[in-house]
Order: C-alpha cells, then sequence, then structure tokens
C-alpha cells in the first residue's frame, strides 16, 4: 500500500488509515513495519463463497490527511 501510494512508510504511520470491509468481518489489515496489506484473520473460501467460482473480496482504502 505505501508503494502504491508513493508513500515513505513514516509519512504512511503519520496518516490515520481505515481499511472498510463489506460486512462485518475485517478481513484485511495494514502492517504496520512493512505497510503490505495482509489478511487480518485465516480466510475460509467454503465459507465466504460457497457455489461461486471466482472468489472476490474487496474493501477500500481511506487514507486521511494530505497525500
Amino acid at each position: 500500500v505505501a508503494k502504491d501510494l508513493g508513500l515513505q512508510l513514516p509519512a504512511l504511520r503519520d496518516h490515520a488509515v481505515h481499511i472498510l470491509d463489506k460486512g462485518r468481518t475485517q478481513y484485511f489489515a495494514l502492517h504496520e513495519k512493512t505497510g503490505h496489506l495482509v489478511t487480518a484473520e485465516r480466510l475460509d473460501r467454503e465459507q465466504l463463497c460457497r457455489q461461486v467460482e471466482k472468489c472476490v473480496l474487496r474493501c477500500e482504502l481511506i487514507v486521511e490527511g494530505q497525500m
């Protein structure tokens, strides 16, 4: 995420970053030391997507402050 936004890690830490997942469960998190988007917990494809062939989880990333 830091690389995609063109920010150095200290700059990313200075901004409030929010990850919004669809639904109640927070599937993704931002790794503080690397700036990578990671899974927040183990994902169970059968539970999440059931009979759907292509399983896609969407999330939004909001970075507060000036960029």
